[in-house]
């Protein structure tokens, strides 16, 4: 998007108004409706120029935003893809599936950097904010963990769940309450920008803060009696939003919690906003922050709308619409006014934002745009016939002047980004391209269907190269498979 040829009126929006349309499919021909190209997971680069879709089959898909084209495909898992979690430099790519493992993906040449097995399912898996090789992970009926991935074997440390009481609430505990807070599950985990603690929900409505590098538990707030599906903080750390499953979303102000002088022991969170259909009593799929933070959004449980509420009086702005079936995951553009959604059914991704009008006056200063029919009145001069010596000379003049093409400059966006950072290059391969991944290329204009099993030998370690903690030990020796001889 060229910033200069927008209407400043459209850049001071800060809401989105319309379906604009969608990704691409990578739907097959004849394919089940689950099968390939159905989104589950979607998630922004840092920078907003990249979108990480997890599909359905396990394969993650990088989409460009400007062109809506598929800059690289991941193949690594072969389940579902739960969560996606990117970098803060946009090249590092944490993906996690349904097949109990999560992948890191270095997106300069689409590499495994390391692949960290569980043995529960996960629920939510987050990057470290300042380091790639650390991240966060919620499990199916298990202690969360935090992963330090710095040497090949990850390293796993287990994360408390049960909640921190104070000690009148210790003293006054019974066998059946601790034993019931000892029970309890943590359903997300999300770092602070600051990347010092990391909130935790757990499934009986409560809200930890736990220490990184501690890994105890420093504060401890009772949002609700119900489970905590997900939640999301803006860029500045200071404002929460916190979907649940009692059909109430509801925001936090957090203070400053790396100032070495807060007291937890003093702290008490209140709730700041409550957003919930009071009428038709809707349950929300998904929330998250606008890129200021001055808006929520959420999908709705068995509807295909999107909500915005507006936080500074808690109240229902916009209701997008556009889409005929139920919306699940929701993600908000890092600084432009654009919303992406996936389909249930379809799993397609849907993209809303603002009309853009055409502005011509920018491409020719004395363009004039008009309403309506004007009489045109011609200059006095504007027929004349000039000589050719003098049209001649204007022309020499206006070569001499150096038009810089190669020149980008940079886009103001809230994200903290230096310059020459990471750029993901271009592939022109057809492995990386658009095309279907059931056809292949066998000759010029001549196309085939897939071999059953070719491109997916990833799902075979003797074959792929395999990092983490799946590598094999055999205690120094090396086992050889037994060969049946002919007699």
């Amino acid at each position: 998007m060229n910033l200069s040829l927008v209407d400043p009126f459209v850049l001071a929006q800060d809401c989105p108004e319309v379906i604009t349309g969608r990704l691409r499919e990578q739907h097959i021909a004849n394919a089940p409706r689950a099968g390939s190209g159905h989104s589950t997971s979607i998630r922004f680069s840092h920078r907003g120029d990249l979108l990480a879709s997890g599909r359905h089959d396990g394969i993650v898909v990088v989409f460009d935003i400007e062109t809506n084209g598929v800059a690289r495909k991941l193949r690594g898992h072969t389940r579902q893809i739960q969560s996606l979690s990117w970098s803060t430099n946009d090249r590092f790519l944490l993906s996690a599936g349904q097949d109990w493992k999560c992948v890191l993906w270095d997106l300069k040449d689409g590499s495994r950097v390391r692949t960290v097995r569980f043995e529960s399912a996960i629920f939510i898996a987050e990057l470290h904010p300042k380091d790639h090789m650390i991240f966060a992970a919620a499990l199916f009926e298990d202690q969360p963990v935090l992963v330090d991935m710095s040497a090949e074997v990850p390293v796993k440390h287990t994360l408390p769940t049960a909640p921190r009481r104070s000690q009148t609430e210790r003293e006054k505990a019974t066998e059946k309450q601790a034993a019931q807070d000892a029970k309890q599950t943590t359903t997300v985990t999300v770092f602070t920008p600051s990347a010092n603690h990391i909130l935790a929900g757990t499934n009986k409505g409560w809200l930890n803060i736990i220490d990184t590098r501690t890994h105890e538990v420093l504060y401890s707030y009772r949002v609700t009696n119900s489970l905590i599906v997900l939640i999301r903080m803006t860029q500045s750390g200071r404002d929460v939003v916190l979907n649940s499953s009692d059909r109430i979303i509801r925001t936090f102000l957090l203070p400053d919690l790396s100032n070495p002088n807060l007291d937890f022991d003093m702290l008490e969170l209140k709730v700041q906003h409550k957003f919930q259909d009071l009428v038709q009593r809707l349950s929300w799929n998904h929330v998250t922050f606008s890129s200021a933070g001055d808006y929520v959004a959420a999908t709705t449980y068995m509807n295909h709308h999107v909500y915005i509420w507006e936080r500074g009086q808690g109240s229902l702005v916009k209701i997008l619409e556009g889409t005929k079936e139920e919306l699940s995951v929701l993600e908000w553009h890092p600084f432009r006014p654009f919303v992406a959604a996936i389909g249930v059914d379809s799993g397609r991704v849907w993209l809303w934002s603002i009309l853009q009008p055409q502005r011509w006056s920018a491409l020719a200063p004395d363009f004039v745009e008009v309403e309506e029919n004007v009489e045109y009145i011609e200059k006095e001069d504007e027929f004349d016939i000039q000589p050719l010596e003098e049209l001649h000379k204007r022309r020499l003049d206006q070569e001499d002047e150096e038009v810089d093409v190669l020149t980008i400059d940079p886009v103001k966006t809230n994200a903290q980004h230096e310059p020459g950072e990471f750029r993901m290059p271009v592939l022109l391969d057809i492995e990386a391209s658009d095309s279907e991944d059931e056809i292949v290329a066998v000759g010029a204009g001549q196309f085939r269907r897939r071999s059953p099993g070719a491109g997916k030998e990833y799902m075979n370690d003797d074959e792929v190269g395999v990092s983490g903690d799946e590598v094999r030990r055999t205690n120094g020796s090396t086992t050889g498979g037994t060969k049946r001889r002919r007699a």
